[in-house]
């Protein structure tokens, strides 16, 4: 693929921008990219993906914390001892308990990076008919609720008999 911007050179440096749900896509050479003053990964300019975690990560900063209140006691990890500050400049944890004792600090940085603190990517096409139907069964589930806080009691016995059928179907599959 050659360069969207002087068609000679091939393209090295592939963005990805999405605005609003709208997804763009630029393919530029190195050259092209130093001119428009792009940040190369890899080069003095360049950035880390630890740069970008670290910046993600401070985002919560303590308000209040310059007009002299103390600010919380450091998370820090029981089992490695990394502490919350030490993550946020290296950009990755010191063990696979960091997950738990900074989950209060990373539910809010998921939610701002994903749009959700739940992972909901795709399914593998090869072993996706089990992890769909759990995921129609969960959202039978909620839908399920809210019709019982609604009182309409009709609808809800109609989902709950569906998710009755879609575990007895998945419960087969499964056995």
């Amino acid at each position: 693929m050659l360069c969207q911007e002087c068609n000679k050179k091939p393209a090295t440096l592939h963005f990805t921008k999405i605005v609003n749900g709208e997804k763009t896509e630029f393919h530029i050479c190195e050259s092209c990219a130093r001119e428009k003053g792009e940040l190369i990964p890899g080069t003095a300019n360049g950035f880390s993906i630890h740069n970008l975690l670290s910046g993600l990560l401070d985002f919560d900063a303590t308000p209040g914390a310059s007009f002299g209140h103390k600010p919380p006691t450091a998370l820090r990890c029981d089992q490695c001892g990394l502490t919350y500050s030490q993550f946020s400049k290296l950009g990755r944890f010191g063990c696979n308990s960091c997950y738990k004792h900074f989950s209060e600090k990373l539910d809010p940085l998921f939610k701002r990076v994903h749009g959700n603190v739940v992972h909901v990517g795709k399914v593998p096409k090869r072993t996706g008919g089990i992890i769909q139907q759990k995921r129609e069964i969960d959202q039978l589930k909620q839908e399920l609720q809210g019709r019982i806080q609604r009182q309409e009691f009709e609808h809800a016995a109609t989902l709950r008999d569906q998710i009755r059928e879609l575990e007895q179907k998945l419960n087969g599959t499964q056995g």
